[in-house]
């Protein structure tokens, strides 16, 4: 397979690499190298988002009329490598890659006018209402009630795992609005404005200490129809179309970086014996199949890529890269604790920048940790990992639909 660079990609590769060497300041790249999660440091975040809106490339993907680049797919794949391997901080998918996209092509004409801009500049920010305490991988099952009254719905319920509820100034949920037929009707996708009365936002701490996830309880919540997306009772049609965009994107760049940061660091720090841990040979060979592994991911992406650019649907293909970067990323975090050693095994979050507040820890005056910063990253990593399998749908979900669609099972 050739999947060379074409004369114009390598013109808008340097381009890229030239912004990002200029606007990606020594704070930013500490952002995203001491990262524990998938969601940054959420005011670098901010920051970065700010930066690229400047420029007009904060939303990519999006209709250029809406304030997206006339990009081929090749070059949007460039620009999420060349920001991988810059060390920039990730921005929130609530907005930019998620709901918007649905926003565009299912809103209205004034939802479109209101939230589309602000959701590039920040003014508004979103987080998922999906996930209840008996509805997850089962999202169908879901039991947020929306009762309609009139002009508004009367919104009762609670979601669960709604991550950065509280830095959010709105949610896009799914709601029941009907209970006859099947358990997929009667959905409806709904706007909620977080500062509406009867909401309550309790954080949920994770087993790394941060608190990015929460649950979010809902009490008689007024919610205008107009703020409904699609149709009523049709809202399962918004949330998989949603869902598609969710699983997307380009990860092995990433997971790339992540393989190269662990044999850096191996090389420095002392094995069993004394030596470099890199001179390991049971060590050596796990990175090495590892970094193979991230190489076949990316020539997989390369092919979705290549099939999307003549017109194909990707199908299934965002089922299975969605397993094996998730899966991935688990060895690769697994990897980089073991090679933190002793100082891996000690909790000292001060020395990262997490994507929340760290709960009931009271880090030394002097800011003191034992190791080096990679090591204090490597435990919260691996902790935040964990859920890699589980979000956007459960690989075990995943596998489902591949041997639906692809096997015919």
């Amino acid at each position: 397979m050739e999947y060379d660079w074409s004369a114009g990609d390598l013109e808008f590769r340097g381009e890229v690499r030239e912004f990002l060497a200029a606007k990606l300041t020594p704070e930013l790249r500490r952002a995203g190298r001491l990262a524990t999660s998938v969601y940054p440091d959420h005011e670098a975040s901010m920051e970065w988002q700010h930066i690229l809106h400047e420029r007009g490339w904060a939303a990519p993907a999006w209709p250029v009329e809406h304030g997206g680049c006339d990009w081929s797919l090749t070059q949007h794949y460039i620009f999420q490598r060349e920001s991988a391997l810059a060390g920039a901080p990730a921005l929130s998918p609530m907005g930019i890659k998620m709901v918007a996209p649905a926003i565009i092509a299912f809103g209205t004409q004034e939802q479109k006018a209101f939230y589309l801009p602000r959701i590039l500049t920040g003014e508004v920010f979103f987080c998922q209402g999906y996930s209840e305490p008996e509805a997850g991988s089962d999202l169908a099952a879901l039991t947020m009630a929306a009762v309609d009254d009139g002009e508004d719905f009367v919104c009762t319920g609670s979601k669960i795992w709604t991550t950065h509820a509280t830095e959010a100034n709105w949610i896009f949920c799914l709601v029941r609005t009907s209970r006859t037929g099947k358990k997929q009707q009667g959905i409806t996708f709904l706007l909620i404005d977080m500062t509406s009365p009867g909401i309550e936002i309790r954080p949920l701490v994770m087993t790394s200490g941060e608190q990015v996830q929460n649950q979010v309880f809902f009490d008689n919540v007024r919610v205008p129809k107009a703020n409904v997306l699609g149709r009523i009772d049709d809202g399962w049609t918004v949330a998989k179309y949603l869902l598609v965009h969710e699983r997307g994107g380009a990860a092995a760049p990433w997971l790339q970086v992540m393989a190269k940061d662990i044999a850096t660091a191996a090389a420095r720090q002392p094995g069993p014996d004394g030596n470099p841990l890199l001179d390991d040979r049971a060590f050596a060979a796990k990175l090495a199949d590892l970094r193979i592994r991230t190489e076949v991911l990316e020539v997989l992406e390369f092919r979705t890529i290549s099939a999307m650019a003549q017109g194909k649907n990707a199908g299934p293909a965002s089922s299975m890269l969605k397993i094996l970067a998730t899966e991935l990323s688990q060895k690769l975090t697994e990897l980089a604790l073991e090679a933190a050693g002793p100082s891996g095994r000690v909790y000292q979050p001060h020395a990262t920048m997490p994507g929340g507040p760290i709960a009931q820890f009271a880090p030394p005056a002097d800011g003191y940790h034992s190791g080096a910063d990679w090591q204090a990253v490597a435990p919260l990593r691996y902790f935040n990992d964990r859920a890699g399998s589980i979000y956007a749908g459960s690989n075990e979900i995943q596998r489902n639909i591949l041997a639906k669609a692809a096997l015919g099972l």
